[in-house]
């Protein structure tokens, strides 16, 4: 452990080290970076906010759905609590099966449409895979026009320049549509 605490920062400043040289050579061999802040296109595009939209209110509704099942159920385990005293034990063992049951369908309901591989992730992949296209294809063409060998998203920078931000480029480029 001792050992490990001593290595980590030496392993730290030689890939830093090794980071800081390899930019200096890659950008003395005449190659240019670029960086694309794609949240902010993605905010200038009328089919992204259009998207969006769709997203949200598809999402909402669910969520309605979900939440009128729940307070459905919450109403039902009150009434079965006020009344478990009074009922026979078999005529309890299928109430709260059947709240169990009731309880399955929600959970159910809400994978179906919230869970990973649930309805609302593949109707958003659906709407934003042209998009994500059409970004992708306006950062090449202004990369090509300004001779620009990398470009990485704004996101995962720690720092960049201002002078290599190409977003508004890519933002224009869309809006005129020549990204095709």
């Amino acid at each position: 452990m001792n050992k490990l605490k001593f290595y980590l920062p030496i392993i730290f400043m030689s890939a830093i080290l090794m980071l800081t040289v390899s930019e200096n050579s890659y950008s003395q061999a005449g190659n240019k970076l670029g960086v694309v802040d794609v949240e902010s296109v993605l905010k200038e595009l009328p089919d992204a906010i259009d998207a969006d939209r769709l997203i949200k209110d598809k999402g909402q509704k669910w969520q309605d759905t979900l939440l009128k099942m729940r307070s459905d159920l919450t109403a039902k385990i009150e009434q079965y609590q006020k009344q478990k005293s009074m009922m026979p034990q078999d005529k309890q063992q299928v109430e709260e099966e059947s709240l169990q049951n009731q309880n399955m369908i929600m959970m159910q309901y809400q994978e179906e449409k919230f869970g990973q591989q649930g309805e609302l992730n593949k109707f958003r992949e659906e709407l934003l895979e042209p998009i994500r296209n059409k970004i992708r294809k306006a950062i090449e063409k202004v990369a090509k026009e300004e001779k620009i060998m990398l470009v990485v998203d704004k996101m995962a920078a720690i720092y960049s320049d201002q002078s290599i931000d190409i977003t508004f480029r890519v933002i224009d480029s869309i809006k005129r549509g020549g990204n095709n």
